[in-house]
């Protein structure tokens, strides 16, 4: 009886020593979190609205007949703007993404950017990735801006064009765009930033 006894002490030792570690990654985790929104210039409000309106965004595209199955479309909302960028199989499928995309609660802007033509190949999609990695690095060692955070700065590449997000000063904007247009590989540079002043 009383080997069983310890037995379920120490079982209840060992559960609730686990569910101590559980609640110190989900705090950690929390932190982490709360870290990053501290760091992003856009209310916490409007992060979870660009978050709410890419859902919507790819559930409308998904959902349409003529675009799904007949596009590569990527969705990127900041600060309510969407970018749209991919390959679509027409004109008509382009305008028609936009239109549908531009209609969704929210949404004070679209850039449309998609490309009419067939879907790119994994290869480019994997050299879009590497590059994005890239830029963000290179973004990193930007200096001389007094209190710049490369966070800030929302990074999309799409067949080695690259578009950057942020709500970002004019000084911040000119030295980023000028460390992505010195980065090998980038074809193109498109700055859709919306500019504060500090």
């Amino acid at each position: 009886m009383m080997a069983r006894c310890l037995g379920c002490l120490l079982f209840v030792v060992l559960v609730a020593g686990s569910l101590n570690g559980c609640v110190g990654l989900l705090l950690g985790g929390a932190a982490v979190g709360a870290a990053s929104v501290a760091h992003d210039r856009r209310t916490s409000g409007t992060i979870v609205e660009d978050q709410t309106i890419e859902m919507k965004a790819y559930d409308a595209i998904q959902g349409d007949p003529q675009l799904n199955g007949r596009s590569h479309i990527n969705v990127t909302s900041y600060n309510n703007a969407v970018l749209l960028s991919g390959e679509v199989a027409t004109p008509d499928l382009k305008q028609r993404a936009g239109d549908l995309v531009g209609q969704i609660d929210k949404v004070k802007y679209v850039h449309n950017e998609l490309f009419v033509g067939p879907a790119s190949s994994f290869s480019s999609r994997s050299a879009d990735v590497a590059l994005t990695a890239e830029v963000k690095a290179a973004l990193l060692q930007v200096d001389g801006i007094p209190n710049f955070d490369p966070t800030r700065v929302k990074v999309v590449t799409e067949r080695a064009e690259v578009y950057l997000f942020g709500l970002v000063t004019p000084a911040e904007a000119e030295a980023v765009t000028n460390t992505v247009r010195g980065i090998n590989g980038v074809q193109k540079v498109v700055t859709l930033f919306e500019y504060i002043e500090t």
